[in-house]
């Protein structure tokens, strides 16, 4: 199999290309020693071109492949997107557009939550999908027939799943659904993670403000490194050293040598200097400067059990729309509805097809019931009480007296007597 491994030749495959309606994409990166995923092959084909592309040949430019996926008149078809568009963000600045994202085309076409490439492959076109290849190290070379064989295939079964969802999207009427997913992952903002973001990623909790600025620092530190160097972030800075970090706040390289976490001699290196500077910059600063405790969530009685009865009507209208549950909502968007929070779950499509049902299974206007056979919802029609004075109400009041059911009377209306005198 020829692989592309020079500029000229790869410009011609791009010019082909750019006269294609879409071009399915995947690539092959490895990560495990670096911050930047490290781009080792990117697979490219139109329903006429299919080809592999070595980004690690000599002399190779990959900007006529950064022109191809920026113009705008070609659909670009990825499964599983997120990854392939960070890694060509981080190369050419950019995000490709438009883009087409298979996996999540496959969940609002009922095929369930984020299904693999091979499953859907498999009961798209019938075809098997050889897996041998898939954990091998891409940055070796030469590359076997087999790894090519394998990377090509990324793209050219694609063209078929694709396709076929893209006829079900239209026939269900469903392209706006998908839209709204690719216009998330066509945001640049989805990229550009920023340094100062980067404690929202841990999982400890301050519990002073003080200690959440350290974190901050500390995380917004940590980034950088890894980012300037190269390397993963626990390659800088383990996760614990940072809880620790924040929590002792060390001032000297004495306090902090004594940290469990930190490793020996930490606090006589560069980077263990840099913490202290943090450290002590954060603690000069005037009280009313620290930020602010991220607010906890209220704990509501009954919570729990309420979340878990959204999740029976989320399989329900899940179900009953053929589409998978995840790409309606998530745990969080069912606890945010149940704590009275604004969620993607209560807007656009979602809300249609099941955040109205939550808001009315909130407020007991509809039930989950047992048929004998299913569960289904069934109506909560509750009466309203009629203004007093009304034409109604006289007559409710005069039924309940014959009746004799004085006690039934709404509380509005039972004191209806006592204002009229």
């Amino acid at each position: 199999m020829d692989v592309i491994t020079d500029t000229d030749t790869l410009a011609a495959l791009c010019e082909r290309l750019r006269t294609a309606p879409f071009v399915t994409v995947d690539t092959e990166f490895m990560r495990e020693t670096t911050f930047w995923p490290k781009l080792c092959l990117v697979q490219v084909a139109s329903t006429e071109d299919a080809a592999v592309i070595d980004p690690l040949a000599d002399g190779i430019s990959l900007e006529p492949l950064f022109a191809l996926l920026a113009d705008e008149r070609v659909l670009k078809v990825f499964h599983a997107a997120r990854q392939d568009i960070e890694i060509f963000h981080h190369l050419s600045g950019s995000v490709p557009t438009p883009i087409f994202d298979t996996q999540v085309a496959a969940m609002v076409c009922g095929f369930g939550d984020s299904i693999a490439y091979d499953q859907i492959v498999q009961r798209v076109t019938g075809a098997t999908v050889d897996k041998s290849s898939r954990f091998t190290n891409w940055a070796e070379r030469p590359l076997s027939e087999a790894q090519l064989t394998y990377a090509l295939a990324d793209v050219t079964h694609l063209r078929d799943v694709y396709v076929h969802l893209r006829d079900t999207l239209e026939a269900r009427g469903r392209h706006e659904w998908v839209a709204e997913e690719m216009a998330m992952l066509a945001s640049p903002d989805t990229y550009d993670l920023k340094p100062e973001d980067a404690w929202r990623r841990l999982k400890s909790r301050a519990r002073q403000p003080v200690e959440l600025a350290v974190l901050q620092e500390i995380a917004a530190l940590r980034e950088r490194e890894a980012r300037s160097r190269d390397v993963p972030r626990n390659r800088v800075l383990k996760d614990d050293v940072i809880y620790e970090i924040g929590l002792q706040r060390p001032r000297t390289p004495e306090a902090l040598g004594k940290l469990r976490a930190v490793s020996k001699g930490f606090e006589r290196s560069r980077l263990g200097a840099m913490v202290l500077d943090a450290v002590n910059e954060v603690l000069a600063r005037p009280s009313g400067t620290l930020p602010s405790l991220p607010k906890r969530k209220q704990s509501i009685e009954g919570a729990n059990a309420a979340v878990d009865l959204m999740k029976v009507l989320l399989k329900l209208c899940a179900e009953a729309e053929g589409v998978a549950p995840k790409v309606l909502a998530t745990v969080d968007d069912l606890e945010a509805i149940v704590s009275g929070e604004d969620t993607p779950a209560l807007n656009g499509w979602r809300k249609v097809v099941f955040g109205d049902k939550a808001l009315q299974l909130k407020d007991g206007d509809i039930a989950i019931a047992f048929d004998g056979r299913s569960l289904r919802t069934i109506d909560c029609a509750r009466p309203v009480n009629p203004a007093p004075g009304s034409v109604a109400g006289k007559k409710g009041r005069r039924r309940r007296k014959k009746s004799g059911d004085d006690a039934a009377v709404a509380p509005e209306a039972a004191a209806e007597p006592a204002a009229e005198k």
